[in-house]
């Protein structure tokens, strides 16, 4: 079993992590709003997540420079946190008038905790072991969902009697205890010479190209691009869609929002276990199938009339199961990922992650508009379904690379 110490310091790190995008995604335009910002201004905020999209392309950067004495991810770990914390801290002391500095900050802050995250999966990789990857990523995506929640919700509500200034100050104060853990922390030193071994940028891309380029990894990259296509048409539209089946706003935000989020951090811990009780591809398999299920929930919903029962028991249903598939692809993931470019390999996995939901994404609202809720969300849960087949030929392939 994985160690608490293990855990804790992964989920602290990845917590602090989840604390900048929670306030964006979620805080950022309430913000902006109540200080008179336009709505088509507030659209473009998507524009500050870009180093999350873009990481990759210094993640071999990371994996090349660092203090073998002070730790190879501490290395940047400590900096980006110490980056990460003094723009929280300026962003407290910022005017309400003005929005471009704050912008430029949050900028600041996706681009430290990203690069951080680099670093931080490379310490999962470095850290876990094969039997640990289950609850190892879900301490990974429990730790970032319980920071969103924290950054953009309980901070946001709390901001009635501490005020703005106070929501940063708090954030600057979580981070701080966070350095402060990984700063007492001694990351093991490593054992095997090519963990250890210094190669050139251009290496580590080069290592990069030829294991994507192995059979097996292609077919990673194919999944990883499209398991979520299907799921991320019927995401955007389903909120808008129980708009437009009256229910009210409180209660949208409150199923969706709040039980929805519950749920799925309730399914991101059921991964975790079922990485560990089932072989992985096993895991992932069956999380896989089982996300389906509340998907043709919600295209039945679109076929009928919604009712408010049905509408708790399907969003709690996706959120449960799609924390769950999350938790097993990225310990399915992590299993693939070459050790000696952990943090380059890995990331770009990752990135590949969140750019396969954007086509979905960027195109739901298309679809929905030429033909309607249901034909979208049916399309999306076929799509789902067909896309079940790519986990055919990862079946044989290795479970730890070298």
């Amino acid at each position: 079993m994985v160690s608490a110490r293990k855990i804790g310091l992964l989920s602290t790190l990845y917590f602090v992590q989840g604390l900048p995008f929670g306030f964006q995604a979620i805080a950022l335009p309430v913000y902006l709003r109540t200080h008179g910002v336009s709505r088509e201004a507030i659209g473009f905020l998507g524009a500050l997540a870009a180093p999350w999209i873009l990481k990759a392309l210094w993640a071999p950067f990371v994996d090349r420079y660092f203090s073998a004495a002070f730790g190879r991810r501490k290395s940047w770990i400590v900096p980006m946190q110490a980056g990460l914390m003094a723009t929280c801290a300026i962003a407290s002391a910022v005017p309400a008038d003005n929005t471009a500095l704050l912008l430029v900050l949050v900028f600041l802050m996706n681009l430290f905790a990203a690069t951080q995250d680099i670093a931080v999966d490379g310490l999962a990789v470095d850290l876990l072991s094969t039997e640990e990857l289950g609850p190892g990523n879900a301490a990974q995506v429990v730790g970032y969902k319980i920071g969103m929640l924290t950054g953009g919700g309980l901070l946001v509500w709390a901001s009635q009697w501490i005020g703005w200034r106070g929501l940063f100050l708090a954030m600057t104060a979580l981070i701080g205890v966070a350095l402060m853990i990984v700063l007492a922390y001694r990351e093991p030193t490593a054992t095997d010479d090519r963990l250890t071994k210094r190669r050139s940028v251009r290496d580590i891309a080069l290592q990069l190209w030829r294991v994507v380029c192995l059979p097996g990894s292609r077919w990673l990259v194919v999944f990883v691009l499209t398991y979520k296509f299907g799921e991320s048409m019927i995401d955007v539209m389903f909120k808008p869609f129980l708009v437009d089946a009256d229910f009210a706003p409180d209660r949208i935000g409150l199923w969706v929002g709040t039980w929805g989020m519950a749920f799925s951090i309730a399914g991101s811990i059921a991964g975790g276990v079922l990485a560990v009780r089932r072989p992985i591809w096993n895991a992932l398999a069956l999380a896989a199938t089982l996300r389906v299920l509340p998907l043709f929930g919600e295209w039945g919903l679109a076929l009928g009339t919604p009712t408010a029962a049905g509408v708790i028991l399907v969003t709690c249903a996706e959120h449960f199961f799609g924390g769950m598939l999350t938790t097993c692809t990225f310990a399915f993931m992590m299993a693939r990922v070459d050790r000696t470019i952990g943090a380059t390999h890995y990331t770009a996995l990752a990135a590949l992650e969140v750019l396969g939901k954007a086509p979905g994404s960027l195109l739901s609202g298309v679809v929905a508009g030429a033909v309607g809720y249901a034909w979208t969300f049916g399309i999306g849960t076929v799509l789902s379904v067909a896309f079940l087949a790519v986990l055919i030929p990862l079946r044989g392939s290795p479970t730890r690379a070298p």
